[in-house]
């Protein structure tokens, strides 16, 4: 039975968690190219590369850590559901892959959370709570929901 990843993080992290995570979302993320930027390596004295995450499905890194705690929780913590807050990126990446994977997803976003944002989320098929003006206040009330 798999502990919750974020409750209780083993820190700091070994190179082998690093590699075990790259293993348990292989096939499930789009492996982006990093490439240097020349302008930014010009205005900073250095090589500069960029990682381009924004070919991932909902167009952010987001989507490797929140499919790896996914894939780490057990049955029963799956069929339960996950509950986060967030204001975009990471409800997006956590949303699609719980409903690839069947675990309800749960997010809490604050209220001044743009439309768009909300409904892309909606759209990979997780329930959202609008709560509070601020994310502080919609963490609080995650929370709450969790409890």
């Amino acid at each position: 039975m798999a502990t919750n990843p974020i409750a209780s993080p083993a820190l700091p992290l070994s190179l082998d968690d690093v590699r075990g995570a790259a293993m348990r979302i292989s096939g499930s993320i789009v492996r982006t190219p990093t490439l240097i930027s020349r302008t930014l390596s010009e205005l900073t004295g250095a090589t500069v590369y960029l990682k381009f995450e924004n070919l991932q499905f909902t167009a952010a890194y987001k989507e490797r850590g929140a499919l790896n705690t996914l894939l780490q929780l057990d049955e029963a913590t799956r069929a339960k559901g996950v509950i986060a807050a967030s204001a975009g990126n990471h409800a997006q990446g956590l949303a699609y892959h719980g409903n690839r994977l069947g675990v309800p997803v749960t997010i809490v976003m604050p209220k001044p959370t743009p439309t768009v944002k909300v409904m892309q989320t909606q759209s990979h098929g997780a329930t959202v709570v609008l709560e509070g003006e601020t994310f502080d206040a919609a963490y609080d009330h995650a929370r709450k929901l969790e409890a």
